[in-house]
């Protein structure tokens, strides 16, 4: 007990190497379970870095949780469910009204939350804080308290401290632009849903006012047929203009569409590739298609 006591009182610079060794484990840990059911590889995550602060964040939360009760398992049990279950929700509601889509979903689960929690994944968390407690975290503990020189790390964290802020930098802006990305192909979409069914009225109504015109004439003398005919050619030719306008409109549409994918570096695509379960609500198709064009 007295060890175990002792061990959650780390410095300052253990905590940073133990976030930093989690983050890599859950990033090892998510790549390959992803990969195996999406049958290729998923380098799974936010960062570009072989890293997901989630887990290193969730595995910290855990830690400051539990090893002050060492042996009490159920209370460590319900500690680890609820510690990263709220980090877990408050991330990914952050992240999606930061980067207009979630970068995990667990909607198709039963009793989830909005999509950004579910029970099942809760009472993984549980489990798997009891797992890390008493048989993942003792040989690593070992490892940074007895054979890591403290001057080797400080350089450790600082080298890797740097990347790490920067990665998140140059990642939050990528995500930035892939949801701005997002919300101008919904824009375009529903400017091409609207000018289409426009289109479609517009060939309905010229149809139809040429023919109760040429009808009406009909009804009157000889001389009138040529008039009616001249009007309704009036009518079919304002018609075919309009519809040109909006072809011409529609074209630009899908351009502007085209050019927003092909404008997307390698490190857009590969943050949709790696995050295949993202999901937005506003987004969806617009996600779908950038996914689908990027598979």
């Amino acid at each position: 007990m007295e060890w175990r006591m002792w061990m959650y009182y780390y410095s300052w610079n253990q905590w940073i190497t133990f976030f930093f060794i989690y983050s890599f484990l859950g990033w090892v840990w998510e790549s390959c379970y992803v990969s195996i059911k999406s049958h290729r590889w998923v380098n799974r995550g936010f960062l570009r870095m072989p890293m997901l602060p989630l887990y290193g964040s969730g595995a910290t939360i855990m830690l400051l949780l539990t090893l002050p009760f060492p042996g009490n398992y159920v209370l460590q049990y319900c500690l680890g469910v609820i510690g990263p279950t709220i980090l877990e929700y408050f991330t990914g509601w952050a992240m999606e009204k930061l980067f207009k889509m979630r970068y995990w979903d667990y909607s198709n689960q039963r009793f989830n939350i909005k999509g950004y929690i579910c029970l099942t994944s809760s009472i993984a968390w549980g489990f798997f804080t009891l797992l890390m407690t008493y048989v993942l975290h003792p040989p690593i503990e070992h490892f940074v308290l007895n054979k890591i020189p403290p001057v080797v790390d400080y350089v450790v964290i600082a080298v890797v401290g740097v990347l790490f802020v920067l990665d998140t930098i140059e990642s939050a802006k990528v995500a930035v632009d892939v949801g701005k990305a997002l919300e101008k192909m919904t824009d375009i979409r529903a400017q091409i849903d609207d000018i289409q069914v426009q289109l479609s009225l517009l060939k309905s109504q010229a149809a139809r006012i040429a023919s109760e015109k040429k009808e009406a004439a009909i009804d009157k003398v000889y001389a009138a047929k040529s008039s009616a005919k001249i009007t309704a050619q009036d009518a079919k030719e304002e018609a075919v203009q309009k519809m040109a306008v909006l072809a011409a409109k529609l074209e630009e549409l899908n351009l502007n569409r085209e050019s927003i994918t092909k404008g997307m570096s390698i490190f857009h695509r590969g943050l949709l590739r790696g995050n295949p379960t993202a999901a937005s609500e506003r987004f969806g198709a617009a996600l779908k298609e950038l996914k689908e064009r990027f598979r």
